[in-house]
């Protein structure tokens, strides 16, 4: 009872999005709410490597395409056919023409002409393989995605930005290391599942995520309310510091769980005092920068994620957010939907790409577009596995509604990758023309793509931590392999 009410008065009052629940109170209520058998009795020890690899890169922007991006509508553009009432479904590769890219032999589907613009800089990816979990669940997916193990685990794994912040450092000890935006947690029945790969698990909260909803309340997160005193605002900071003394964790964690909670609280309040913190507010972006991002949230999400690794934040991952049946998740109108998403997200890509080089930071940062898996209009799931759906495309179209990728597809997807000592204009694996449009050359695993992701940033594949005796590598069992013929 005394936790509660000391919880309840160190808020009342507060915005919800301030700095200290999102970071350190966040960071607190996981590591209470956790089952004892996901608490590391004992802090993490490092394990040796001998194969440590030179670092190309020193920071990572992820944008995270959430719900699962068609391929053949965005990087893997194949025979288009446009609508019309009796269609037959299995005729339809895409749903956009092909449009060319600055690179010869590399075209994008039409409506992202901008990222086409700067494809030189990048390299594309056309034979990524994610993983076949058995059945089909954004959750699950994405878990696999962000943190390289198949879901369930028996130990909390750490999402990749936690792996970067923890095993690189931080870049700038104001700045949080490890950021998300644009993805609100609280989704309905999927909100748990979600909240389990957003997490640093066993490396400790003080390399857990920064969450930010909306990129234009960011500010809101680093600063204390307006009405509220900085005598007062430190009065509150030192209750904290009072329920965090009476917390389970405590009284009973470890010291590598004491210690790692302290040292979350105190990044907290450094921030607070920063001058750093002025990157969270886009308000100081000049006006003409600023409407270039401007497609809504994803766009300013872009440039907030410039703003902070400007200001060295380590890892930050902006996603177009995922919640069932919207955006990317394109289970019905697909064409319409993936033309809404592609205006969302292809100008404030491409800027973003712009910038980092304008501003010398591209060379030693990694901007990787990816996604759960890919889309297809018959095939659901894996060819020669496929997963029965209840709904599933009708034989021949009667609406526009029936048009555009609307089946998860888990065989091939498509990943962009820039800078960080990444190939520039270079494409990497084929898929077949004809469905079921499976890889045919240069597949690239989860895995293996973390592996080369880490390699970049100077990590070894099999890098990791010991906790409780088990080790716990960055790619599944240290076993990712480096796909050289990405890297320049």
């Amino acid at each position: 009872m005394k936790e509660r009410e000391l919880l309840r008065e160190l808020f009342r009052g507060m915005t919800r999005r301030d700095y200290m629940r999102q970071s350190a109170a966040g960071a607190l209520a996981a590591l209470t709410g956790a089952a004892p058998r996901l608490l590391a009795q004992s802090g993490p020890k490092l394990l040796t490597t001998g194969n440590q690899p030179a670092a190309r890169a020193d920071s990572m922007i992820l944008l995270w395409m959430a719900g699962g991006m068609a391929q053949t509508e965005t990087f893997d553009p194949k025979t288009y056919t446009p609508y019309e009432p009796g269609l037959e479904s299995k005729r339809v590769l895409s749903t956009f023409r092909s449009v060319p890219s600055v690179v010869d032999g590399i075209q994008l589907s039409e409506g992202m002409e901008e990222i086409g613009k700067v494809m030189d800089r990048g390299t594309l990816i056309r034979s990524h393989r994610v993983g076949d979990l058995g059945f089909i669940l954004h959750s699950r997916h994405q878990f696999h995605w962000h943190t390289g193990y198949e879901p369930p685990q028996g130990i909390a794994v750490p999402h990749i930005g936690a792996w970067i912040s923890k095993l690189l450092g931080p870049r700038n000890p104001e700045m949080p290391p490890f950021l998300v935006i644009g993805q609100n947690m609280e989704i309905g029945a999927e909100s748990d599942p979600l909240k389990s790969f957003h997490t640093a698990g066993i490396l400790g909260s003080d390399v857990a995520p920064f969450l930010i909803t909306d990129p234009r309340d960011a500010v809101a997160s680093v600063q204390a309310p307006e009405h509220m005193s900085a005598e007062r605002f430190a009065q509150r900071y030192e209750r904290y510091r009072e329920l965090a003394a009476a917390s389970p964790v405590m009284r009973e964690g470890s010291s590598h769980q004491r210690e790692s909670l302290l040292r979350a609280m105190e990044n907290a309040d450094r921030l607070l005092r920063s001058p750093s913190a002025k990157a969270f507010d886009l308000t100081l972006e000049p006006k003409e920068s600023f409407e270039r991002y401007n497609t809504g949230r994803f766009g300013l999400g872009c440039l907030l994620a410039r703003r902070l690794v400007e200001k060295g934040a380590r890892f930050v991952e902006v996603s177009s957010e995922y919640i069932p049946f919207r955006h990317w998740d394109t289970h019905e109108n697909g064409h319409e939907r993936a033309k809404a998403m592609k205006a969302f997200v292809d100008r404030p890509v491409a800027q973003l790409i712009r910038d980092l080089e304008s501003r010398g930071l591209l060379e030693r940062t990694l901007v990787v577009i990816a996604s759960e898996f890919g889309r297809d209009m018959m095939t659901e799931g894996k060819p020669g596995n496929e997963v029965k759906e209840q709904v599933k495309q009708p034989e021949r179209m009667t609406s526009p509604q029936h048009y555009g990728m609307h089946r998860h597809y888990t065989e091939a997807a498509s990943v962009a990758v820039f800078g960080g000592g990444f190939k520039k204009g270079y494409l990497h694996g084929e898929t077949a023309s004809e469905r079921p449009l499976s890889i045919v050359k240069g597949a690239v695993s989860i895995p293996d793509l973390h592996a080369t992701l880490f390699a970049a940033l100077g990590i070894a594949p099999d890098a990791g931590v010991e906790v409780e005796k088990r080790p716990v590598h960055v790619t599944k069992d240290g076993k990712g392999k480096v796909v050289e013929d990405l890297l320049a």
